[in-house]
C-alpha cells in the first residue's frame, strides 16, 4: 500500500487544496478575509456546512488578528478548546490562553448562584481579562453571560460563539451576534446547532496563523 503526503505539512496543504476544490464545485466563493477561518474549520470537521453557517461581523477577522498580534489573551469555556489552540503559535505572538472552568472560586460562585461553571468562568474572565478573545465552543450559558457583561459595558477583543447542542444553543448564538453588531464588538458565530470545542480552537488557530504569518504549514517550525 502506497502512502502519500507523509509529512504533516504536506497532508495539511493537500487537505486545504481539496477543500478549496470542493468549495468551488459547490459554487461557494468565500471572501478572502474570512476564507482562512472557514477553511480551517472545515479542515477540522470535514463539514462543509460551515461555509454557510459561520457568520462574521464587519472586519471581525482583521480585528481578531490585530488583537492577537498585540498579545491579547484567549479565554476558552473548556479546557478541551484550550488544549487545541496552538501553543507555539501563541508563544510566537507573546500571547496566552486560559480557562477558568476548573477554578475553585468559579465552582463556588456557580454553586452559590445556581448557575453553570461556564457562566461563572466568563464572569471571572470579564473581571481579569476585559479585552480578551472569548472563545465559547460548549456552553450557551457562557454566551448569555458574555451578553450580560457586554450590556454592562464589557468590550471583548473578539467573541467566538460556536457552542454545540440542542438546548438554548441557537438562541444564545443569535443573541450574542445581534448584540455584538449593536455594540460594535467583533464576533465569529456558527449559527444553528453545530459547533464544539474543536471548532472554537480551529477558529483561534486560523487567527493565530494569520497573525503570525504561518498560514502555510511549511512555515511552522513545530
Amino acid at each position: 500500500m502506497s502512502r502519500e503526503h507523509v509529512r504533516p505539512a504536506d497532508i495539511e496543504r493537500s487537505s486545504m487544496q481539496i477543500i478549496s476544490g470542493e468549495l468551488e464545485q459547490r459554487g461557494i466563493l468565500l471572501p478572502p478575509e474570512t476564507a482562512p477561518v472557514v477553511k480551517r474549520v472545515i479542515h477540522t470537521t470535514a463539514d462543509f456546512d460551515y461555509a454557510e453557517n459561520l457568520v462574521f461581523t464587519p472586519d471581525a477577522v482583521g480585528q481578531g488578528v490585530r488583537a492577537l498580534s498585540g498579545g491579547a489573551v484567549i479565554v476558552t469555556d473548556t479546557n478541551m478548546a484550550r488544549a487545541g489552540i496552538s501553543r507555539p503559535g501563541l508563544e510566537k505572538l507573546h500571547g496566552q490562553s486560559v480557562c477558568f472552568m476548573a477554578d475553585a472560586d468559579v465552582a463556588e460562585t456557580a454553586r452559590r448562584r445556581g448557575t453553570t461553571r461556564a457562566a461563572a468562568a466568563m464572569e471571572k474572565a470579564a473581571r481579569l481579562h476585559p479585552g480578551a478573545v472569548l472563545a465559547v465552543g460548549n456552553a450557551p450559558t457562557a454566551l448569555f453571560q458574555i451578553a450580560e457583561q457586554m450590556e454592562a459595558g464589557l468590550r471583548p477583543a473578539l467573541v467566538i460563539g460556536v457552542p454545540v447542542g440542542f438546548v438554548n444553543v441557537a438562541e444564545s448564538k443569535e443573541t450574542i451576534f445581534r448584540l455584538c453588531r449593536e455594540k460594535g464588538v467583533p464576533a465569529v458565530v456558527a449559527l444553528g446547532r453545530k459547533g464544539g470545542s474543536g471548532v472554537a480552537a480551529a477558529i483561534c488557530n486560523a487567527l493565530i496563523y494569520m497573525a503570525a504569518g504561518l498560514l502555510d504549514p511549511a512555515d511552522r517550525s513545530w
